[in-house]
């Protein structure tokens, strides 16, 4: 996977977080899976066009929490109920589009899925790809791993 593709992903957090009111954002690291793991919460938005694949997020369910409060204008968030859920869904469905809205800039055209949210305990999930690259970020020292598994670039 070229490193170009990767980029629209990660600048998507830079022009979407601050609007949600977070300040600072980090690139941590990069590294390559086989396979997605998580302890925690789960989204993963498909991926069609010049591209296929999936994009997944990962994120413990505290940080799940603080990050849809935040959202949600400060509202407290002491449960990841229907109305948290919905937030980190709508949170990932905007940074996608915007990361598909980057790579139709560099001329690659691709139509995204709506996210699926999986949350518990151990969570695996396996990909028809061979590698999976993880970008590790943090949102106001929150972690949120982004997992880009594309083919055909």
């Amino acid at each position: 996977m070229d490193v170009n593709h990767v980029n629209p992903f990660i600048e998507a957090f830079f022009n979407i977080m601050p609007q949600i009111g977070f300040a600072k954002i980090e690139k941590k690291g990069v590294i390559l899976n086989k396979e997605i793991k998580s302890k925690g919460i789960i989204i993963n938005l498909g991926i069609v066009g010049d591209a296929k694949g999936n994009v997944v997020y990962i994120t413990d369910i505290e940080s799940g929490k603080k990050i849809a409060s935040k959202m949600m204008m400060g509202m407290p968030v002491n449960e990841l109920d229907d109305m948290a859920q919905s937030a980190l869904s709508e949170l990932t469905n905007m940074l996608t589009a915007n990361a598909s809205i980057n790579l139709s800039e560099m001329g690659v055209n691709v139509n995204i899925s709506t996210p699926t949210l999986l949350y518990g305990e151990d969570i695996q999930i396996k990909m028809n790809v061979d590698k999976i690259l993880c970008i590790q970020l943090a949102v106001d020292d929150i972690p949120i791993d982004v997992n880009i598994a594309l083919q055909n670039l």
